[in-house]
C-alpha cells in the first residue's frame, strides 16, 4: 500500500463533530499500516480540559488492541484530508 492509499483510508474516518461546548471530535483521521499488511484508523478528540487525544493515538491503540505493533506507515490528514504532521505519539512504538 503506498502513502495515497493510505491517506484515502485516513480521509474515511475524518468527520468533524461538535461534541460539546468544550469538545469536538474527527477533524484529524490517522492510518497506520502494520508489517502485516493491515491498516488501523482513528480519530482525534480535542477537549478544552486536555484530556483529548490525537489520532495517531487513537489508530494506534486500535493496532495494539489487535495484538499487532510494528509499523510500516502512519499517515495524518486533517478535514480538509491535507497531509499534516503526526502529533508524535505513534513514534514510540
Amino acid at each position: 500500500m503506498d502513502f495515497l492509499e493510505l491517506q484515502t483510508e485516513a480521509q474515511k474516518v475524518v468527520s468533524p463533530t461538535v461534541l460539546t461546548e468544550y469538545a469536538e471530535a474527527g477533524t484529524v483521521g490517522a492510518a497506520i499500516l502494520t508489517t502485516s499488511g493491515n491498516v488501523y484508523t482513528g480519530v482525534c478528540i480535542d477537549t478544552a480540559f486536555s484530556m483529548g487525544f490525537c489520532a495517531e493515538h487513537a489508530a494506534a491503540a486500535v493496532m495494539i488492541t489487535n495484538k499487532e505493533s510494528e509499523i510500516t506507515k502512519l499517515i495524518a490528514v486533517n478535514a480538509e484530508g491535507t497531509i499534516i504532521p503526526p502529533c508524535g505519539v505513534a513514534e514510540s512504538f
